[in-house]
């Protein structure tokens, strides 16, 4: 008497259930897996996580209120400028270059310390880093109000982007010009600014938010390497073959790998999501969707990488030539402005932006569904080129 067969889901069940058991004992992808993830979360939560967007200007001057008066003027209306008063031109010089160090105090004070000469940090006090200051000179304003020339000097650490030096020296001149109650010399052009993009300025994004996409491509990219080496190894040893002599088909063993990648490549992204903090009440349902739609994306991958490896460095490399290109969306999120139209036609660049608007924009699907769509086409393309591509190379043993 025969016993009643095996249905499908039974069948890629247990085959699934042997992928699990393959991949823990490759002790090399899941010492990588779990070192991946200790060390990104680990980064994540050691970089900064907040955005200084005031500049921060160290100044000497003695003995001239009026210019006391319109720089602080010029740090009202800007907004994001920060005056340091030093007492000396040798302060201002050592707080540039390092030797001191600047405190503020809880009077509003600024104080100075050497370090090496074995002063006592100030009791109460902020650290002030200044990288870039003007010394203006000893009765300034005389000669500037009656049309004298005169040397301001500008310090600078190297650090400062050359932007930021030229706008000092622009302070300079506009506050010549009104101590000598003179209007500029040129008159500026009326102009309208327009930011291509999502004008970020005011509400910047931190470090820690930027890397955030970075990290889950990451992760996600790992599982690509392990699933394509547990597919490379099971068709060069043949093992696909001893599969398909007992009742499971090829469909079967398909949609079993197709299961094995995505649940181990969204397990692993999910921990990470939750330990950077990323899913919240608002955003859970997105994140995790597009965290889906990138295991489903990377498995589809690695099923072509698989089939196309014929050993570990094929497979490396195979691997290496599809993931770098679906890395630049992920390192572009550093660089502020709008993508270049070739980057916004890489498969990830959906995938990337859907994560990032919504862990540091809360934006929500009325923001992000465009890019949910159009990275969920690309995972219908390239997983059937995946299905295609294992499918024919089974086929070929």
């Amino acid at each position: 008497m025969t016993g009643r067969p095996a249905s499908r889901a039974a069948i890629i069940a247990a085959i699934v259930r042997k992928d699990f058991k393959e991949f823990s004992r490759d002790r090399l992808y899941v010492f990588l897996s779990a070192l991946m993830l200790v060390f990104f979360i680990g980064i994540f939560w050691v970089v900064p996580s907040t955005v200084d967007e005031s500049i921060v200007i160290g100044i000497y001057q003695t003995g001239i209120d009026e210019l006391g008066m319109l720089l602080q003027q010029e740090g009202d209306e800007s907004g994001g400028l920060e005056l340091v008063p030093l007492a000396s031109e040798e302060d201002l010089k050592g707080v540039i270059a390092g030797d001191l160090e600047a405190y503020r105090t809880v009077g509003g004070d600024i104080v100075t310390r050497d370090e090496e000469a074995g002063d006592e940090k100030p009791k109460d006090a902020e650290r002030v880093r200044v990288a870039i200051g003007i010394a203006f000179p000893e009765g300034f304003a005389g000669p500037a109000a009656s049309g004298v020339g005169t040397a301001v000097t500008v310090y600078s650490d190297a650090d400062v982007p050359p932007e930021i030096q030229g706008a000092m020296k622009s302070l300079v001149r506009e506050l010549a010009f009104s101590i000598a109650g003179h209007p500029l010399p040129v008159e500026l052009p009326a102009a309208d600014t327009v930011i291509l993009g999502q004008d970020r300025a005011g509400n910047q994004v931190a470090m820690r938010d930027r890397m955030r996409p970075l990290f889950v491509f990451f992760v996600l990219m790992m599982e690509t390497f392990a699933l394509a080496s547990l597919i490379s190894s099971e068709v060069m040893t043949r093992t696909v073959l001893a599969v398909l002599v007992t009742p499971a088909k090829l469909g079967d063993v398909l949609a079993a790998k197709t299961i094995f990648g995505t649940l181990l490549a969204l397990s692993q992204a999910l921990i990470l999501l939750v330990a950077v903090g990323a899913l919240t009440a608002q955003n859970w349902s997105v994140l995790i969707v597009a965290a889906l739609i990138g295991a489903l994306m990377f498995t589809a991958i690695g099923m072509m990488v698989g089939a196309a490896g014929k050993d570990f460095i094929g497979t490396i490399f195979y691997a290496m030539l599809f993931v770098l290109p679906l890395a630049i969306p992920a390192f572009a999120v550093f660089f502020p402005g709008t993508a270049s139209a070739w980057i916004r036609v890489i498969p990830s660049y959906g995938l990337i932006q859907t994560i990032t608007g919504v862990s540091s924009y809360s934006e929500g699907w009325a923001d992000v569904w465009p890019h949910v769509a159009t990275t969920l086409a690309w995972v219908v393309v390239l997983y059937m080129a995946g299905l295609f591509v294992l499918k024919r190379k089974v086929e070929s043993l």
